[in-house]
């Protein structure tokens, strides 16, 4: 039963075709990020692609170092936000692999554990196993910002050349 209920969570929402990730990126002023911690280090990744495999083994798109983690531990799914024109998007973490095998140990998203599934919003901590985790941010840049500088950011101070010149009296 909770193998068809994380699957559906993982497919619902996906009716948007959401495979072109870089021109989505390109047009939002938001950047996703990807902090793990794991047996190995500290880790960071920018969130850009549709869809991302975690777990333990290689073969997926963000490998986790630790035996408590299981092959196939947990998807992110990148999906736009509803009614919004500015083609912004956000990722929900499903736990399990894209067919709906759900992990062994399951995930704890902010200190709740066995949660199937949760959109994530800027700086949740997600724990995968001991020793492993990860925390997600969402950075937004200024719309207003054009890479324009204001002048009243600079101290402009004019210096008469008469004034650097010794006088010799």
């Amino acid at each position: 039963m909770a193998t068809n209920y994380t699957k559906r969570i993982l497919i619902a929402d996906n009716s948007t075709d959401c495979s072109n990730g870089n021109s989505m990126a390109a047009q939002s002023n938001e950047t996703h990020i990807l902090i793990i911690e794991d047996d190995q280090g500290r880790k960071e990744f920018t969130l850009e692609n549709s869809l991302y495999s975690i777990g333990r083994d290689r073969e997926c798109d963000i490998h986790l170092v630790s035996q408590f983690v299981s092959r196939r531990h947990a998807t992110l799914v990148k999906l736009p936000r509803d009614g919004d024109s500015d083609k912004r998007f956000y990722y929900r973490i499903v736990d399990g692999d894209v067919k709906g095998k759900p992990s062994s140990n399951g995930l704890m998203i902010n200190g709740r554990s066995k949660i199937p599934a949760h959109d994530l919003k800027n700086e949740d901590e997600v724990v995968f196993g001991p020793q492993v985790r990860a925390i997600y941010y969402l950075l937004q840049r200024d719309a207003t910002q054009t890479g324009q500088t204001d002048a009243s950011e600079y101290d402009i101070t004019l210096i008469n050349p008469s004034m650097t010149e010794d006088n010799e009296d």
